[in-house]
C-alpha cells in the first residue's frame, strides 16, 4: 500500500499530456473560453498600435510647456480637435497644441499631453497652469506594452478573460487549442440502478457516474458515460476494452476492493493493462488501482462510496485531467493553510480527508467540516462542501482553532 505522496507521484509520473500537433484544433475567438492555447500566439501589430493619450487634455511640445505655472502660463493656439477614432491632419509647431481625447492618436510634433484640469481655455488659445512632471507625460507610446513579432501568449495556458481579450487586441480570431480530453466513466456493481428506474429491495441508485461526469466537464474534458456495468467478467472485459480504446482516461467506480465480485484488477491484466497502485493509505478511498495501457490510455479505478470515489477523484483524478488537457502549469493540487473550526480526529494510521467549506474571514481562511457523518457512504453532507482538509499519517488530533492543511475541490 503506498502513501499518498507516493501515489500522487507515481500518477502525476505516468501522465503524457495530449500531443500538440496531433491532438489539436481550431476554434474561434468567442468558442475559446476556458480552453488550452495549443501553439504560441504571435501578432504583427506593435499594441498600443501608435502614440496616443491617456488623458482628456491638449497634446503640446513639451518644450512649450516645461517652465508653465499659474503664475506665469504657457500660452499656445489650439489648432485642431482630436477625438478617438480620428486621424490628426497638422504638425504641432513651436506655440501650438490639439485638443486631445483620451485614446486618441497623438498628433505629428507633439510628445506630451497636459491634463486638461491644469488648463484654461479661452477661444482658441489654451493657457498651461501646471507644467508636466517630464516629457510624453499621459502618453502611451506606440509598442510600449507589446511589440510586433515577439511572442504575444505562450502555449498550455488556460483562455479566460484577459487572455480573450488579447486575442481580440491582435485581431486572432481563430486559435489552436488543444482538442478537450476524452474520459470514459463507468460504474460496476449488480446493485447499480439509473436514477430513472425504480428502486427494488437492496438496489442503490448510481450517483458516482453523475457526479463524475459533473467533474470531468468542469475539469475541462469531455465525460463518455458508460453506463452501468455488472460485476461478470464478460461485460467488464468488453467495458474496459471499449473504453481503453474510445478515451485518453479511463474512470470506473467500484469493483476494486477485495471482494468475491471484484473483478477490475485481472481484467485489467488480461487486457494487458499495467496496474501501478492497487491501494492507497488514504481515507476514504485505500482501494484505489491506477493502470496504463500501451495507447497511453490511464486508468483509474476508484472506491464504489460515493465520498471514497469524490476524494480519490479530487486528490488524484482531477489534476490528472488537468494536466493531460495541455496546461504546463497549474494544474497541480492547490492545498492552502485554514484554521479549523471544529476539532478533527483520526487514528492516524492513514492520511485523512474531511469534507467541509472553506470561508474567508478578515482575511483569514477558516474551515468548517461539513454536518452529519463524515462516512465514506454519506454523499448528502458532500453537497455544498468546497475543500478537504486533511490530517497527515500519524496525527490524531487537530483541535478547533488550529491550523490545518486544507485542498481546494
Amino acid at each position: 500500500m503506498l502513501s499518498v505522496s507516493e501515489a500522487e507521484a507515481t500518477i502525476f509520473n505516468l501522465v503524457s499530456p495530449l500531443d500538440n500537433q496531433q491532438d489539436t484544433e481550431i476554434v474561434d475567438l468567442l468558442a475559446a473560453d476556458s480552453r488550452i492555447l495549443a501553439s504560441a500566439v504571435t501578432s504583427q501589430m506593435h499594441f498600443p498600435y501608435w502614440d496616443n493619450s491617456a488623458m482628456d487634455g491638449y497634446a503640446v511640445r513639451y518644450a512649450d510647456v516645461q517652465q508653465a505655472t499659474q503664475q506665469q502660463p504657457a500660452i499656445l493656439e489650439i489648432v485642431e480637435e482630436i477625438p478617438a477614432g480620428y486621424q490628426p491632419q497638422s504638425t504641432i509647431e513651436p506655440g501650438q497644441a490639439a485638443r486631445i481625447f483620451t485614446g486618441a492618436v497623438l498628433p505629428a510634433g507633439a510628445d506630451t499631453v497636459v491634463m486638461q484640469e491644469n488648463t484654461q481655455r479661452q477661444e482658441n488659445r489654451v493657457l498651461i497652469l501646471t507644467a508636466p512632471q517630464k516629457p510624453q507625460e499621459f502618453v502611451r507610446q506606440r509598442a510600449a506594452y507589446y511589440q510586433a513579432g515577439t511572442q504575444l501568449l505562450p502555449p498550455g495556458i488556460m483562455l479566460n478573460g484577459a487572455e480573450i481579450a488579447v486575442l481580440a487586441t491582435a485581431q486572432c480570431t481563430q486559435v489552436s487549442v488543444y482538442r478537450r480530453p476524452r474520459v470514459a466513466i463507468f460504474s460496476t456493481g449488480n446493485e447499480l440502478v439509473p436514477p430513472k428506474k425504480p428502486l427494488q429491495p437492496g438496489q442503490i441508485v448510481d450517483s458516482n457516474q453523475y457526479a463524475l461526469a459533473a467533474l470531468v466537464r468542469q475539469s475541462g474534458a469531455e465525460p463518455l458515460m458508460l453506463g452501468i456495468v455488472p460485476d461478470e467478467p464478460p461485460a467488464l472485459e468488453k467495458a474496459i476494452a471499449y473504453a481503453v480504446s474510445n478515451a485518453d482516461i479511463v474512470i470506473s467506480s467500484g469493483g476494486v476492493s477485495v471482494g468475491d465480485y471484484d473483478y477490475v484488477q485481472q481484467i485489467i491484466e488480461s487486457l494487458k493493462g499495467k496496474i501501478h497502485i492497487q491501494a492507497v493509505a488514504m481515507k476514504p478511498g485505500k482501494p484505489l488501482t491506477v493502470a496504463t495501457f500501451r495507447n497511453q490510455v490511464i486508468y483509474f479505478g476508484l472506491p464504489g462510496n460515493p465520498a471514497s470515489a469524490l476524494v480519490t477523484f479530487w486528490r488524484f483524478v482531477q489534476p490528472t485531467i488537468k494536466k493531460v488537457s495541455g496546461l504546463v502549469d497549474g494544474w497541480q493540487p492547490k492545498f492552502i493553510k485554514a484554521f479549523t473550526r471544529q476539532e478533527l480526529r483520526s487514528d492516524g494510521k492513514r492520511e485523512t480527508y474531511f469534507w467541509g467549506k472553506l470561508h474567508l474571514q478578515n482575511g483569514i481562511y477558516e474551515f468548517q467540516l461539513a454536518g452529519g457523518s463524515q462516512s465514506s457512504g454519506n454523499l448528502i453532507n458532500l453537497a455544498q462542501t468546497n475543500a478537504l482538509a486533511v490530517m497527515s499519517v500519524g496525527q490524531t488530533l487537530i483541535s478547533s482553532g488550529e491550523e490545518v492543511q486544507v485542498l481546494l475541490n
